[in-house]
């Protein structure tokens, strides 16, 4: 049996106290202790990135850390990319706009890459959106307009 730790995070604005197992993800964690199910479960290796989070604002494969690494740090998800009266960030929008959600599998791993790189970088170059989105998969291999949301979300304004 694993050994339980208290953590405290702060996931999506919100402070969240939580007893975890030493051995649970932090995946786990969003999706079956605070029913934040916006990231998937694709491969549990770190690989498709169907699983990114962002932490302290930068992307990570949520699948691969663990809970307790969380502890005292701030946690984005896809569904704390909306405005706080619900309308959609600049990257959703241009994600519906541009039709770049397909199956919508690798939809809220692309959004919050494309979010971090948008916050750090508010005009990249095609070539800087294919490398902050290169480890996120998508199956329907909608890359082209998933390229062209970034760029369109970059031109209205950033993230």
């Amino acid at each position: 049996m694993a050994a339980e730790h208290t953590i405290t995070v702060t996931v999506n604005g919100k402070a969240e106290y939580l007893t975890v197992p030493s051995n649970m993800t932090l995946l786990a964690m969003l999706r079956d202790k605070l029913a934040f199910t916006g990231a998937k479960n694709g491969c549990s290796a770190g690989e498709c990135g169907a699983c990114t989070v962002l932490v302290d604002g930068e992307p990570v494969n949520s699948c691969m850390m663990l809970a307790v690494e969380v502890d005292g740090r701030s946690i984005t998800t896809v569904e704390g990319l909306a405005t706080q009266d619900g309308h959609l960030s600049h990257i959703q929008q241009a994600f519906a706009e541009h039709n770049a959600v397909q199956c919508g599998f690798c939809t809220p791993g692309m959004l919050l890459s494309a979010h971090a790189l948008l916050e750090r970088n508010p005009h990249p170059n095609e070539e800087e959106i294919r490398e902050a989105l290169v480890g996120n998969l998508c199956r329907c291999t909608g890359y082209v307009r998933i390229i062209r949301a970034v760029q369109a979300a970059a031109e209205k304004g950033g993230a």
